[in-house]
């Protein structure tokens, strides 16, 4: 039993690094930027309160489990911007590698539940996984939204990037993506805070 509780104590304090690594959005007052486990931390809630609008019946626990691991890889791997097109071309080797050390520090059974449920994650098949990344694209437009689009204005991004980041966000959540598109990103785009490139061709624009 003590060995079995030594390495989940490694993993334990491993995953405090999540509190180290930066990410790019905002916090609501836009006073700093959030790290991973105020973003994971974030979407475990979202899923508790949000799950009634997922396209398909989901497993709750489970998919709170998998949004409050799917960052932690990023420990090793750092977080990558969703719109650094150069930052996207190793990422994901960068990330398997990350996650065969991180989660090889649990007991063998946790280490392969937790590694299968972040590998759910990646796919992004499963009701589960599909409504953890509607959650994982939604939360930062609400920062940004809330903060003035601090990060967006920051880092000049269009409407275009974010629609396109977002072609799938309805696979898990068609109520949330649609709540998300027409009281956040449109908004935004006609007051200027997101550069309204699609202004011609918002309206023909495929609500999945």
């Amino acid at each position: 039993m003590v060995d079995r509780l030594n390495k989940q104590f490694d993993f334990i304090r491993e995953i405090d690094k999540e509190k180290l690594i930066g990410r790019q959005n905002y916090l609501i007052d836009a006073s700093r930027k959030e790290n991973d486990a105020e973003h994971a931390w974030h979407l475990a809630l979202m899923a508790v309160l949000l799950s009634e609008y997922s396209n398909e019946p989901i497993d709750v626990l489970k998919t709170v489990t998998m949004v409050l691991i799917h960052d932690i890889v990023e420990i090793d791997a750092g977080d990558t911007y969703a719109y650094d097109d150069a930052a996207h071309n190793d990422k994901r080797e960068r990330e398997l590698k990350a996650a065969d050390r991180i989660f090889g520090l649990l007991p063998e059974d946790q280490a392969k539940k937790l590694r299968e449920l972040w590998d759910e994650f990646e796919a992004n098949e499963s009701p589960e996984a599909k409504f953890a990344h509607s959650l994982d694209h939604i939360q930062p437009m609400m920062l940004n939204d809330a903060s003035g689009g601090k990060s967006w204005l920051e880092h000049g991004i269009r409407l275009s990037q974010v629609l396109k980041r977002n072609e799938n966000t309805g696979d898990g959540s068609e109520a949330l993506w649609e709540y998300a598109r027409d009281n956040i990103l449109m908004p935004n785009a006609e007051k200027g805070t997101l550069v309204n490139d699609k202004a011609d061709d918002i309206n023909s624009f495929d609500k999945k």
